[in-house]
């Protein structure tokens, strides 16, 4: 059980105290995004359960912005820094945030990773979240934008059992799926129905980092789309509010 939030549990961690951690992260989350608006940086919250193929989506993320745009993240588990050395060999500029016992990440988390993390030049920051897919929806951390990887090997029934995390998501990568013609029981379109019936707005883009399958929709299509809301224009026209 996460020692910092309790997981929901009140008779460990009453409710009063939930709300008074939860109100200090929107503070710092606000610092946050004024810090990434100032810089017109795109930063995104990336989500999904452990082994939903995040940091190997990042890895083919870099490889497709290679020379065009300068890509940061931070790379959150509970223990090692494994991820963000991937990362960094993959050429990104990474820094690892390691929980202990924290099931997600928090606003205060990131804006302490910041000061170790060359970021203000920076075009897009990806926020890799510890993999759960409880927690991490609940915890501003001052993105612009919520993206939650979903493997096609973990069901077809993973948005309808944490409706939470996927009801906030602005994008859902549908990963592995090249792996669909060896899973005979799973179908992308039960995938995309289940979306359909706990997303307000449903988004999502098929992806295979091994492939590189839908990796240019997402790359030169739904993350450059979303430069836009981290203009001084946008900002301006917002009242520093951003879609997220």
């Amino acid at each position: 059980m996460c020692d910092s939030c309790g997981c929901g549990d009140t008779n460990l961690v009453p409710i009063e105290v939930q709300q008074r951690i939860l109100s200090d992260n929107e503070r710092t989350a606000t610092h946050n995004r004024h810090h990434f608006l100032e810089r017109a940086l795109l930063a995104v919250n990336v989500m999904g359960s452990p082994g939903a193929g995040k940091t190997a989506l990042l890895e083919a993320t870099a490889r497709a912005l290679a020379g065009r745009r300068l890509i940061g993240a931070l790379a959150g588990d509970l223990a090692t820094d494994h991820d963000a050395q991937r990362l960094q060999a993959a050429g990104i500029r990474a820094a690892s945030i390691t929980t202990g016992s924290a099931c997600h990440l928090d606003a205060g988390m990131v804006h302490r990773a910041l000061h170790h993390l060359p970021w203000s030049d920076l075009d897009y920051l990806f926020i890799e979240n510890v993999g759960n897919l409880v927690c991490p929806a609940v915890y501003d951390l001052g993105q612009a934008a919520n993206v939650v990887i979903l493997s096609v090997t973990e069901g077809e029934d993973k948005p309808l059992k944490y409706p939470v995390m996927f009801h906030k998501a602005d994008l859902v990568l549908i990963s592995k799926i090249d792996l669909l013609p060896h899973l005979p029981e799973i179908s992308l379109d039960r995938i995309v129905d289940a979306l359909r019936r706990v997303m307000p707005e449903p988004r999502y883009i098929p992806v295979s980092s091994k492939t590189g399958e839908g990796i240019d929709e997402w790359v030169n299509c739904w993350l450059r789309d979303q430069e836009t809301a981290v203009t001084p224009a946008h900002y301006a026209e917002t009242g520093g509010r951003i879609r997220v």
